[in-house]
Formats: structure tokens, C-alpha cells, sequence
């Protein structure tokens, strides 16, 4: 798959705003350490902008 992103889970989700559980929930992340490889999008950058403190980008 060409321009993908992998996103990690790095943080629980306990005690983080509403809006922020369901972007990550929308990024396809569900427990620590799960992995989610997506397209490279601007909407995709934008979540992943949104939820810096949760998630990191892997290579």
C-alpha cells in the first residue's frame, strides 16, 4: 500500500475527553499498543494532530 501512515496507541484512553476517545476510536486504535495503518491523508493528519499525546507514528 503506498502513502500509508502506522498509528500506535500509546496512552489509555481513561480520564481523556469525549471527542478524543472517538478520533482515536475513528483511527481504528482500541487497546495500548494496537496497531492501525492508514492512508496519508490530510482528515488522517488532522486526527493524528489532534490526538498527539495518545498516539505515535511508527515507520
Amino acid at each position: 500500500m503506498a502513502n500509508t501512515i502506522k498509528v500506535k496507541l500509546i496512552k489509555g484512553l481513561i480520564g481523556t475527553r469525549q471527542d478524543h476517545r472517538a478520533t482515536v476510536r475513528g483511527l481504528g486504535l482500541r487497546r495500548v499498543n494496537s496497531v492501525s495503518e492508514l492512508q496519508d491523508t490530510a482528515a488522517v493528519r488532522g486526527m493524528i494532530n489532534k490526538v498527539s499525546y495518545l498516539v505515535k507514528v511508527v515507520s
